[in-house]
């Protein structure tokens, strides 16, 4: 089945949420959809090991492990500066693969996706996770 992507805007910015919340989930579930859809547009461009499924499973293998690692008490807060360079890079390259399979600009794909994803690190660390923090100990 061919898949068309036919909406790559709100599609980045949802993986570019994602990476922001967990920064390996993002490329993982784009390369892994890349990998069963190939794009003819993603052929012949440096975006290419994207659809590839030893790349899916190396990112999925990634994620699970950043799951993992996040919960152990030496993880660090996802807003200093190299998470949140990493959690930028995720989104971009996820945002990246999806503009250019879709048939358009990859630099756009990856401005859009690696700023949602800064975004998405400042929102669910102040927004939900402070929150949540504050709630859970003022009921003990």
């Amino acid at each position: 089945m061919k898949l068309k992507i036919e909406k790559p805007l709100w599609q980045t910015v949802g993986v570019g949420l994602l990476a922001g919340m967990r920064s390996a989930s993002a490329p993982a579930i784009t390369s892994y959809i890349l990998s069963h859809h190939k794009s003819k547009d993603l052929d012949k461009s440096g975006l290419s090991f994207m659809q590839t499924n030893i790349i899916a499973k190396v990112l999925k293998y990634m994620a699970i492990a950043e799951f993992v690692g996040d919960k152990l008490p030496a993880a660090p807060d996802r807003i200093k500066p190299v998470a949140i360079a990493a959690r930028c890079v995720s989104g971009a390259l996820a945002g990246a693969g999806i503009f250019k399979a879709s048939g358009g600009n990859a630099w756009l794909g990856a401005l859009l996706g690696g700023s949602t994803a800064i975004v998405s690190t400042f929102g669910s660390f102040f927004c939900a996770r402070q929150q949540l923090k504050h709630r859970v100990l003022s009921i003990r």
